[in-house]
């Protein structure tokens, strides 16, 4: 049985999906296209984007939940169905209404026109402290950061710099190869 460490199951940050600050939702998914295509197939796809700084240093992660993010229309903001919980409606009726103002707002096509020309920062996720870890930590250290603290995927750092990503996708497959091979 093998004992892995951060670094051997990692996804180098050279081989990731990045943009630089300032670049378009549409700039964004062109590169996770890009990066898809030229990864090994035989791993997960990426499922998201680092965006870096002027400096190329990590700022952020755009994931696809992030970038659907962006073809909400502004109308759906929850201020006003809030107000709605406070004056008795339960979440069914407010969940209906929701709906019908979807129903009743710009075609997707229209909605992905715009939303194109977003930039990424606006729809990024900030990296907290809490989402790093050590390339030289073990495999049961990274497990627990990503349940503890509910993440998707942790960026690996030396020395301070971000070499890389560690998606849970690839600490699950280490985890049920192991599971194999101390079962059979």
């Amino acid at each position: 049985m093998k004992n892995y460490l951060v670094k051997d199951l990692m996804v180098p940050l050279s081989e990731y999906a990045t943009v630089p600050e300032g670049s378009t939702l549409f700039e964004a998914v062109l590169a996770l296209e890009k990066a898809q295509e030229e990864f090994d197939h035989t791993k997960y796809k990426h499922r998201g984007i680092l965006i870096l700084d002027q400096k190329n240093r990590v700022i952020g992660k755009l994931s696809h939940l992030h970038a659907l993010r962006a073809l909400e229309p502004k109308s759906d903001d929850d201020s006003g169905f809030k107000d709605l919980k406070n004056f008795g409606f339960n979440d069914t009726f407010i969940r209906k209404l929701r709906k019908q103002r979807r129903q009743q707002s710009a075609p997707i096509e229209d909605l992905c026109r715009k939303a194109a020309e977003l930039k990424v920062e606006n729809f990024m996720h900030i990296t907290a402290e809490d989402e790093f870890i050590d390339h030289e930590a073990t495999l049961d250290l990274a497990i627990h950061q990503l349940v503890h603290e509910k993440l998707l995927s942790l960026l690996v750092t030396r020395n301070g710099e971000i070499i890389g990503i560690l998606r849970l996708a690839d600490v699950f497959a280490a985890v049920y190869h192991t599971m194999k091979e101390c079962t059979i």
